[in-house]
């Protein structure tokens, strides 16, 4: 019987981790629509075929995670403006004839930020700490957001500074080193690295945060993330972890794919409870961003 289903997935190196097909399948039940959600372990070099096998057996959508985010922008037939502007896509769909790729990540960031946390990021002053993939689809929804300042902060500067400058036409960014950072703290601070997977945090300046400072994790784990606990630490005013930008950019692939929006409250409720016995752990913490 789940032969004639439609068949999505999610794509990526490693993808064990994956929490997407508890999401999409909570989601599928929610909607009462019929599909399966498999993982698929794809190493770099096997990526374009693997993709096209999947789409050539009958396959109608992936979610791409680390690292084929930009390979998969370079196998579309077509590309979303917001995937053609971030050069990375996470979301392709097949419709039997054209690949069509799509980027969800900034538009979930920005609902997490605005529609579940209650932030107000217009004239504030936004700092992102890594200049990798994760960060390149989120830059042009939060200069959306109107900020007063946009940072871009890695351990290389030249990184920073060129991918901000892709960008310095939708409002004010700039990129720069760590250690570069003006003084003065920051109204968000965006920790975009894959840093926590080791337990480890960026050297972020302790001036960077104060009192009133959210810290926010793109990285999600079962329990406080490393960076969580400095930002904790350095007496932040909030910190929060990136379990509501997983579920609402898959919410916003899964409308892609299936024409309806689904509800997010009551996954990320599940999701977001630390020891949740109807929650099954596929693994102790997830790189930022990926599905």
């Amino acid at each position: 019987m789940s032969a004639r289903l439609d068949q999505y997935g999610v794509i990526g190196h490693p993808v064990a981790h994956s929490w997407s097909p508890f999401i999409h399948g909570m989601f599928a039940k929610q909607t009462g629509q019929e599909l399966t959600y498999r993982l698929y372990d794809v190493a770099p070099e096997q990526f374009r075929e693997r993709v096209l096998d999947f789409f050539a057996g009958g396959g109608r959508g992936l979610n791409v995670t680390l690292p084929h985010k930009p390979a998969a922008a370079a196998l579309c037939n077509e590309l979303s403006a917001r995937a053609e502007r971030a050069g990375a896509v996470n979301t392709l769909s097949f419709d039997g004839r054209v690949i069509s790729g799509d980027n969800t990540d900034g538009a979930g960031l920005a609902r997490d930020l605005i529609s579940n946390l209650g932030l107000t990021i217009a004239r504030r002053r936004v700092l992102i700490v890594g200049a990798g993939g994760a960060v390149r689809g989120v830059i042009a929804p939060l200069l959306e957001l109107d900020p007063v300042e946009l940072v871009i902060a890695g351990r290389s500067p030249e990184r920073a500074q060129a991918l901000a400058a892709e960008f310095t036409d939708l409002g004010p960014v700039r990129g720069c080193a760590l250690p570069e950072l003006s003084l003065g703290a920051f109204d968000l601070l965006i920790n975009a690295t894959s840093a926590s997977l080791s337990g480890e945090v960026p050297e972020i300046p302790h001036e960077a945060v104060n009192a009133t400072t959210v810290c926010y994790d793109m990285a999600y784990a079962k329990g406080e993330t490393a960076f969580v606990r400095w930002a904790r630490n350095q007496g932040c005013g909030r910190a929060v972890q990136g379990w509501g930008m997983l579920v609402e950019q898959a919410a916003e692939s899964f409308q892609i794919w299936r024409g309806i929006r689904p509800e997010t409250g009551a996954v990320l409720a599940l999701l977001s409870q630390p020891h949740n016995p109807a929650v099954k752990k596929p693994s102790p913490l997830a790189a930022p961003t990926a599905s």
